[in-house]
Formats: C-alpha cells, structure tokens, sequence
C-alpha cells in the first residue's frame, strides 16, 4: 500500500486540495502499477507561522 504525505501551507480552498489528491493518486497508480484503492494520500497543512523559508517564517514573508 503507497502512501504519500504532502505537506502544504494551510489556505488553498478544498477543491484544490482535492485537485492535489486526485493528481497524486493518479500519478502513483501509474507509476507503480497499483490499483487506486490501494493508494493513501495525506495532505498535511501546516500554519504559516510554523514554516520556514531562509530563517523567516511565511507568515513573516506573507505568505
């Protein structure tokens, strides 16, 4: 059973998050020979305070 776990900063709208699942999946049945349901996809979102780019945090960077 592939599992994948994506990190993302938290703030993208479901469908995009969804988007991000579906894309992934397809992409490790595909590359694996998997069937679909075996595939797990964990998407994390992470608060913009707790990333950080060049010793700032995005939430510094305004992201």
């Amino acid at each position: 059973m592939p599992i994948a776990n994506i990190q993302i900063l938290e703030g993208r709208p479901p469908e995009a998050k969804q988007a991000l699942i579906r894309s992934v999946t397809a992409a490790i049945v595909e590359a694996l020979k998997v069937k679909p349901e075996s595939v797990r996809v964990i998407v994390q979102e992470i608060p913009p305070e707790h990333w950080g780019i060049g010793g700032v945090s995005a939430k510094e960077l305004g992201r």
